[in-house]
């Protein structure tokens, strides 16, 4: 036998493949290891290497605060920078050519009102303003201002502490740079989010602007009472001369006027003008700008304003107007121009009246700090407007930017969609316990009816029952498609709780919707400008020519069953405060939400709607007003003045429309008030209705006798930018 060893055989093709795999695991585990036995030996070399930089003791405490304030600081940065980007978005839009617009704007016969935008005369470079000007501003809004950069810390600090020592808000901690962005960028709400987007708007306006620029436009923007904006607008307005001329006296008074225009303007409140100018002349002494002998003559000597017989100007009307006119010159190309509005004078002063009235005797003891109205004339002319209680402290517009919830006069939309959709108002729907999705509405006191008519649940404003409306038989989204058809602008949320008026609205949203009713269902068509001349008078803009006609919005039977309705409900409902005197047929629908935060009443004539809200600017809860209690109080004063002695139009669609059934009427002046046994405001006489009439044929006859002076030349101007007639005197048409 042979003793070579046996030959091995080759290994099998899998056992190899399982040899290999093999391998390549033992690589790996083997390489793991190695990498992390050599990660420990250079994470202990580390350790080591930084234990010669140990802290201990104090140290030790200091840098353990440090990394701290690192972490906190980073994600404070973080969350400056959220808060930052909302505040930087505004300063993306145009505002500096928001006052490239020259605006001259007129009441409804033509009469000036007030100027918006640039300002005639022109304002003044910094370089060419009178030295005390200058001062007597930063004495007294800001006297840090060239240290700071935009928030002042240490006055905000001596304001807080003065403000302690006296009890009560004697200085205020905003430098000219804050006051500045919000009179650019912002509202004057009060509220959190907009203290913070001042702030970071200030600095934005510190790292783009020089401060000599940022002054300019400080005193250019401001409001400076009398509807007047910028100090050169105000010299004028108060002492009749150039800002460069105004002496040290009336510079003061200038200067007093930043912190509260409508309280402290001289023309209208002279002693407390010269109190506040004393105030500034001392903070001119205090600062150490000036000597007490520099200012002992202009003490002794106080500013005396030139007589304005209190003239009180629609501010809030005003500044509406001029958004609407930039938005038509805008897209004529058309930057300078005289506008004819819509505004009655009368009927303003009688809106400010009886909003103002109210507020006075209800105010503190109801809790209630702001009203706010707007009356449209059958036809879509906005005849006046309330946009608050003191344009003077507060220049954001309640009837137009406020968005409060509507509470219950939201429900006409839903029973109108009803009413579109076969029902009638001798309907009966259930008026009991509902439940949708987990929300179960409950009625005023918490009581239920069973089954009711629609006229009866609308009258008596029952909860329950446009809720189950909108669930069983409607739905939500016709519910919100009528509120815009109707002319709501304010985008609307599309919620189960809608039905009860839980989206927030406009005062202007809501008269704009209800003007529907008296206009047989088509579309109000409001507005607030009725012709544009430019300045050559030539005219650029008719409402009447270039407006389309009004689009139906409700079909006959839908508008003549919710007027039915609505009709009943100053008579028998809720709103039986609303009810005008001598019969004169009213229809409209109130409205309380939640905690009683908002209070309406929206109504109408065959001649006007009026919208009217009360409430709080920061939402907190009024002394259980009601929409039937203030807002329908106030709606009657100034329908009952606006009533005397016109025709009177009929509501579409209600039989017996004018009172004891005559067509047409005149009603009577000087009627009593069912408001605590007052007297109603007696409205002037005026021209009668036919001899109106008769002038206006009159004057069509001799535009069509002269075609070539067909032009509107009362509404030239003069070299100041007051109109005049083609003869040069003043127009007084």
């Amino acid at each position: 036998m042979s003793d070579e060893p046996e030959k091995q055989k080759k290994p099998s093709l899998g056992r190899r493949i399982a040899f290999f795999f093999l391998r390549i695991d033992s690589w790996i585990d083997s390489s793991i290891w190695n990498a992390g036995f050599r990660f420990s030996e250079i994470w202990e070399d580390i350790t080591i290497f930084f234990r010669r930089f140990r802290a201990r003791g104090i140290y030790k405490a200091f840098f353990e605060l440090s990394g701290e304030a690192m972490n906190i600081g980073t994600a404070g940065f973080i969350l400056l920078l959220a808060l930052a980007l909302p505040a930087f978005e505004i300063t993306k839009q145009d505002w500096r050519s928001k006052d490239d617009f020259a605006v001259t704007l007129l009441d409804r016969y033509g009469n000036p009102l007030g100027h918006r935008g640039v300002i005639h005369e022109g304002s003044v470079p910094i370089d060419q303003l009178p030295d005390h000007v200058i001062k007597a501003v930063l004495a007294t809004e800001d006297r840090r201002f060239f240290d700071h950069y935009g928030i002042d810390f240490l006055g905000l600090v001596r304001a807080l502490s003065e403000n302690a020592r006296a009890g009560g808000v004697v200085q205020g901690g905003s430098t000219i740079t804050q006051q500045l962005a919000k009179n650019l960028f912002l509202s004057n709400e009060r509220s959190l989010q907009r203290k913070i987007k001042e702030a970071f708007l200030s600095l934005w306006l510190e790292t783009h602007y020089s401060k000599k620029e940022i002054l300019s436009l400080y005193l250019d923007r401001a409001y400076m009472g009398g509807g007047t904006f910028g100090a050169a607008a105000a010299a004028q307005f108060y002492f009749g001369k150039d800002l460069t001329e105004v002496n040290l006296a009336e510079a003061a008074m200038l200067a007093g006027l930043f912190k509260a225009p409508a309280k402290y303007a001289p023309h209208v409140n002279l002693p407390a003008a010269r109190a506040r100018a004393n105030e500034v002349l001392t903070n001119l002494v205090q600062s150490g700008l000036m000597t007490e002998g520099q200012v002992i003559a202009a003490r002794r000597n106080p500013a005396t304003p030139i007589d304005r017989a209190s003239q009180q100007s629609p501010d809030f009307f005003l500044d509406w107007a001029y958004d609407e006119a930039k938005r038509i010159g805008t897209k004529l190309g058309v930057r300078r121009m005289i506008v004819r509005t819509t505004l009655d004078p009368g009927l303003q002063t009688a809106a400010e009246t009886a909003v103002e009235s109210t507020l006075r005797q209800y105010s503190e003891s109801l809790h209630v700090g702001q009203g706010a109205l707007v009356m449209i004339e059958n036809g879509g002319a906005v005849r006046a407007m309330v946009g608050g209680r003191d344009y003077g402290e507060s220049q954001f517009n309640r009837a137009t930017s406020a968005l409060r919830q509507p509470g219950s006069s939201f429900k006409v939309y839903t029973y109108s969609v009803a009413m579109e959709n076969g029902f009638t108002p001798e309907s009966t729907v259930l008026d009991g316990p509902i439940s949708w999705r987990g929300w179960s509405p409950q009625n005023y006191g918490r009581s239920f009816h069973g089954r009711v008519t629609l006229q009866s649940a609308l009258a008596h404003s029952y909860n329950t029952v446009p809720v189950r409306l909108a669930k069983d038989f409607l739905g939500i989204d016709p519910i919100v498609d009528m509120a815009k058809a109707m002319g709501v602008e304010t985008p609307i949320r599309h919620d189960k709780t809608i039905p009860l008026g839980t989206s927030e609205v406009t005062v202007l949203d809501q008269a704009t919707a209800y003007a529907v009713f008296p206009a047989g269902g088509f579309q109000s068509r409001r507005h607030g400008i009725s012709l544009i001349t430019d300045y050559d008078g030539n005219v650029v803009y008719d409402f009447n020519r270039d407006e389309p006609p009004a689009k139906r919005v409700l079909s006959e039977q839908a508008m003549s069953s919710m007027n039915r309705i609505l009709v009943t409900i100053p008579v028998s409902g809720t709103a039986r405060r609303a009810a005008l005197e001598n019969g004169i047929v009213t229809g409209g629908k109130t409205g309380t939400t939640q905690a009683y935060r908002d209070a309406w009443f929206c109504g109408f004539t065959g001649n006007y709607t009026t919208a009217v809200w009360f409430g709080n600017d920061d939402y907190t809860s009024t002394g259980r007003v009601t929409g039937g209690s203030l807002p329908a109080m106030t709606f009657k004063k100034l329908m009952d003045y606006a009533h005397q002695g016109i025709e009177l139009k009929p509501i579409p669609g209600i039989e017996n429309p004018l009172p004891n059934g005559t067509h047409p009427q005149i009603a009577e002046n000087g009627a009593k008030s069912g408001d605590e046994g007052t007297m109603a405001i007696e409205r002037p006489r005026s021209l009668s209705t036919a001899s109106t009439r008769l002038i206006r044929e009159i004057g069509n006859v001799l535009r069509k006798a002269d075609p070539l002076n067909n032009q509107v030349s009362d509404l030239r101007l003069d070299y100041k930018g007051n109109p005049v007639s083609s003869t040069g005197n003043v127009a007084s048409n």
